[in-house]
């Protein structure tokens, strides 16, 4: 089609998300047509305001090789717009090295962040043909580098280039009692890749034998060392199937669901890996659910990981000291890569890896996968190309102010590791949705009728025996009985409010506390209108003593609308996070009252953004409350309006409000058959069971395949 046209299309597109499409045609026809025109053309993108076609046009320069387009791209690392800086950065990794481009990239890694993340991703990449001069280079800027964050980063990246000068620097920063603790600890994990370096042992020997942090990597460092690649053998027994979630302290008594990033993903894991091992009909025999955890926890997991043939065990990926959100943790890439190469090399063969986010422990896993040869399951939602549509609908999304969001939310980078994590998956899964065919076209760019045999579509499911023992629990409090723990915790929340609140119903939401949670936009709701005068608002999510950025954010939103020290006086019940069969219990109490405190009639609200399925709507239903869900995604799948519950744009506060007003008035007027009928619909379809039973035929797929493979090359991997 010519540059000139692909570049119309990019700028033409009806949408954001569109537009980040056509940028790949831009690409291909910039690298098939190279030129000084082409070049003129890329050109007037770069300099013009729509911000989604300066970036488009980055990347294009990237499939350009020549020296021209090639000076371009290095000099736009320093262009004064930071978001063109970051796309150079990450653009010149699909080019040959640049001698003048390193002492910039080197430069963004000291900065740090996203854009440091990319930055030393390029520099990895072209280790491999130019590792002795980023070596020197490396050195250099260590030499002029003070600042303890900076270097820690610094020693990081030099820990990825392999001549022996790297080995020898490495060493040096590792025993020396003057550096900071960081820097310290990126030294001496680099060191555990250093196997073969004369002196390594005997100084991770030496750092084992002392105490703290830098004892604990130091130990982890001689796993490492000693890691022989597991032998890819042929089974003869169940599958060994790999799971995660780094963003959150997976545990099987799911303690800490709804604080900070531990969502309904946490819950999920648990769920179905108890439930793949437990069903045999999947094939499973042993799960391994990797998940962030502390230093000291990481070694002791490799022990049990290494020794259990069956069952659900727990891997810890050792990150920071201190958990930090899914946003802010892509400059963790290392970390996690070593963390998880070092879990599925203790577990010896591993048939398939399942991967579900567009994070950070995706795109560690997918190179872990990729040099364990490991096959991959993904699964595909449009994430985050539904959140961009919406915020671009809406008008809080432009495309001149595209670039500064997309520093923040990472949105062209996710977009593109969804299309690379989906390409090269064995298998993909998808969540049910209205128009699915569409919607994977369209947001995605995936045509999942080419080629259907590696797509299946499943559901997901929740643990039904967990809703109906709260559900008995709740009943049995109603007739008379006494409350348990949780349901007098409850009670004693509700005892706060004023005398006159306590015949209202609850209204509920449960889940983290993040903006595309909505938990400030359904108080907004809440508080704006009658709903405040019909029910009280109970919050179940997030860290309240001490909250993540996210949490603030959510936070501040809510006492701008209800200051913290009129909550209980309005009838506003922030909970915080709680145990998941505690959650449940709550549910179960919304709908059927608390005598003497809350009437029966509550109903659930679900005001994400987007969803891309809803486990906590699910438990909700099975519970028999009326819900209140997004009217798209995979809630409009199972969600009844008007019948089971009320779908809306949840992004809207004013239609939110008028969603909960007729969800109140069902819930007031229903008898115990719609309740029943919202039951028998997740046990049916909807159970954890369910999933495991639809996950088994896909793995054992899988892993025949890859059997395959390895018979046909005539090879053991």
């Amino acid at each position: 089609m010519g540059v000139q046209t692909a570049l119309d299309a990019v700028r033409d597109a009806p949408g954001i998300v569109e537009a980040i499409r056509l940028a790949d045609d831009l690409a291909f026809e910039a690298g098939r047509d190279p030129g000084v025109r082409t070049l003129r053309v890329l050109a007037t993108a770069l300099n013009g305001e729509d911000q989604v076609a300066a970036i488009s046009a980055v990347h294009a320069l990237a499939e350009i090789f020549d020296e021209q387009a090639a000076r371009m791209l290095t000099a736009l690392l320093s262009d004064e717009r930071p978001t063109i800086r970051e796309h150079a950065a990450w653009a010149l990794g699909s080019g040959l090295p640049r001698f003048d481009a390193m002492g910039r990239l080197i430069g963004q890694i000291a900065a740090g962040g996203f854009t440091g993340m990319l930055a030393q991703r390029t520099l990895e990449k072209w280790s491999t043909t130019a590792a002795e001069t980023l070596a020197v280079s490396l050195e250099t800027a260590l030499l002029g580098t003070d600042e303890p964050g900076a270097r820690a980063r610094l020693v990081e990246t030099l820990g990825l280039v392999r001549p022996a000068i790297a080995g020898r620097l490495l060493l040096e920063i590792a025993g020396d009692d003057g550096e900071s603790e960081d820097a310290r600890v990126a030294a001496i994990a680099a060191l555990g890749q250093r196997r073969g370096v004369a002196g390594v042992g005997e100084a991770l020997d030496d750092l084992v034998s002392g105490d703290g942090r830098l004892a604990e990597v130091a130990r982890l460092a001689l796993i490492d060392l000693d890691a022989v690649p597991d032998a890819r053998i042929a089974r003869t027994t169940g599958l060994t199937i790999g799971q995660l979630f780094l963003h959150a302290d997976i545990d099987p008594s799911l303690a800490a669901v709804g604080a900070g990033d531990n969502g309904g993903i946490a819950t999920l894991l648990v769920r179905l890996g108890d439930a793949l091992v437990a069903d045999p009909s999947t094939g499973v025999e042993r799960v391994i659910t990797l998940s962030r955890g502390p230093v000291s926890q990481a070694a002791e997991d490799l022990l049990e990981i290494g020794s259990a043939t069956s069952g659900h065990v727990y891997g810890r990926v050792p990150l920071l000291p201190q958990p930090v959100p899914s946003a802010a943790a892509w400059p963790l890439r290392v970390t996690a890569r070593r963390g998880i190469r070092r879990i599925l090399r203790a577990a010896g063969p591993v048939d398939l890896l399942h991967l579900r986010m567009a994070d950070v422990g995706s795109l560690a896993a997918a190179d872990v996968a990729r040099e364990l040869g490991i096959p991959t399951v993904f699964t595909v939602a449009p994430d985050p190309h539904a959140v961009i549509r919406s915020l671009d609908r809406s008008g809080a999304l432009t495309r001149d102010g595209f670039g500064d969001v997309d520093l923040r939310e990472h949105f062209w980078f996710r977009a593109r590791l969804v299309q690379s994590l989906a390409s090269n998956a064995a298998h993909s899964v998808l969540f049910p949705r209205p128009q699915l065919q569409r919607d994977m076209s369209q947001l995605v760019g995936i045509d999942i009728t080419s080629h259907p045999e590696r797509h299946t579509i499943v559901a997901e499911g929740v643990d039904l025996a967990v809703v109906d023992r709260a559900v008995l629990a709740a009943r049995a409090h109603v007739a008379g009985a006494a409350p348990d723990e949780a349901i007098g915790e409850l009670r004693t929340l509700i005892e706060q409010l004023p005398a006159d609140r306590r015949a209202l119903p609850l209204v509920v939401s449960l889940g983290r506390m993040h903006r595309v949670k909505g938990m400030a936009t359904l108080v907004e709701a809440w508080a704006a209108g009658s709903l405040r005068e019909r029910a009280n608002l109970l919050i179940i999510g997030g860290d309240l003593e001490h909250p993540s950025i996210d949490e603030r954010e959510q936070l501040d939103r809510i006492d701008a609308v209800v200051p913290a020290g009129t909550r209980d006086r309005v009838g506003l019940i922030l909970a915080g996070h709680r145990p998941n069969d505690v959650a449940a219990l709550w549910l179960a109490a919304a709908r059927f009252g608390l005598p003497g405190l809350a009437s029966p009639g509550g109903v659930y609200v679900c005001a994400s953004v987007k969803e891309e399925f809803g486990i906590a709507l699910l438990e909700a239903m099975a519970t028999g409350l009326m819900v209140v869900a997004p009217d798209g995604g995979g809630p409009a799948t199972y969600v009844q309006d008007g019948v089971t519950g009320v779908l809306t744009q949840t992004w809207d506060a004013t239609r939110l409000e008028a969603g909960v007003a007729a969800a109140l008035d069902v819930a007031a007027a229903s008898d115990e058959g719609r309740a029943d009928a919202a039951h028998e619909m997740v046990r049916t379809s909807f159970t954890i069971q369910a999933m495991a039973t639809a996950l088994g035929p896909v793995y054992r797929g899988v892993a025949a395949e890859e059997a395959e493979l390895i018979r046909a090359a005539g090879v053991t991997l």
